[in-house]
């Protein structure tokens, strides 16, 4: 086990995010399970953000990882996946999500992504984000069924919102994760990263995938809105922060030179105790 990856060390890594204003509120075993499930994701993206290592090693790494994941579901020793051990236990949860990640992860290692078309840019969100939406709705005591739902439509919304976000330091690692769709229908005949990039039509193409991810915010919201059972502020606040950087974003716009948009510390708690009150 990574003697970095206790639930304290995770905590301290995670603070003042909007994850950790989130997973903060939690009950004590759903908190640390959370923090695992993070320390997990981190872990297998740093192998996949690895710049320094060869693409082989990286795989072997994942590779690894999908073992050790093997050997905590038969009851055997689990390696580095005694970080997620007792979650899983508690949790009930299942191994198909880790390992939807983990192939989520093997997709950037196989190859740099640029301009994946919309099919390929949704398998990817579902693989990085919404497999960590359906082990997090497990955690939070959803019922199955919205909790699917909430997971599809919240972690394609906050992975689309992300891509949107970090265009320049994607793009400084040779990635562009906006469709290719969106590129050529902006009329940008993509080359290579910075090329794209660098051409303000870009932001025609970022209004595209913008547009795409408030139609999940909308859908996630529709799901919350019903007031199923289970910890909801968690998903509830992630919502809401990321929603807001979408928001800023857009007014912003995407044309070169970006300004990259952040959560205050401060908003961030005033949203907390707003949907504290509104249980």
């Amino acid at each position: 086990m990574n003697p970095d990856a206790t639930p304290a060390a995770l905590q301290q890594q995670v603070s003042g995010s909007s994850f950790y204003a989130g997973m903060r509120v939690l009950p004590r075993a759903e908190r640390e399970a959370m923090y695992a499930i993070y320390g997990f994701c981190r872990l297998v993206d740093d192998i996949a953000d690895d710049q320094q290592g060869n693409a082989e090693g990286r795989m072997a790494a994942l590779d690894a990882w999908r073992a050790d994941l093997d050997s905590l579901y038969a009851g055997g020793p689990p390696g580095p996946a005694a970080l997620v051990a007792e979650a899983v236990q508690r949790f009930k949860l299942d191994r198909a999500d880790f390992e939807a990640v983990i192939d989520g992860m093997a997709m950037d290692v196989d190859r740099d992504i640029r301009w994946p078309r919309w099919a390929e840019l949704d398998l990817y969100c579902d693989r990085v984000a919404s497999a960590v939406g359906r082990l997090s709705v497990r955690i939070f005591g959803m019922d199955e069924a919205p909790g699917i739902e909430l997971a599809y439509h919240l972690g394609r919304a906050l992975q689309l919102t992300n891509i949107l976000r970090d265009i320049d330091e994607d793009a400084g690692i040779g990635r562009v994760y906006l469709p290719l769709e969106a590129i050529e229908a902006a009329g940008i005949v993509p080359v290579e990263p910075l090329q794209v990039v660098a051409d303000p039509r870009i932001d025609q193409a970022c209004r595209a995938v913008a547009a795409r991810a408030h139609e999940h915010y909308r859908a996630a919201h529709a799901v919350l809105a019903t007031r199923p059972r289970g910890h909801l502020i968690a998903p509830r606040l992630m919502e809401a922060a990321y929603a807001k950087v979408l928001r800023r974003t857009e007014a912003i716009g995407w044309k070169p030179p970006r300004h990259r948009v952040k959560v205050s510390k401060l908003g961030l708690l005033w949203t907390v105790a707003r949907l504290w009150l509104m249980r």
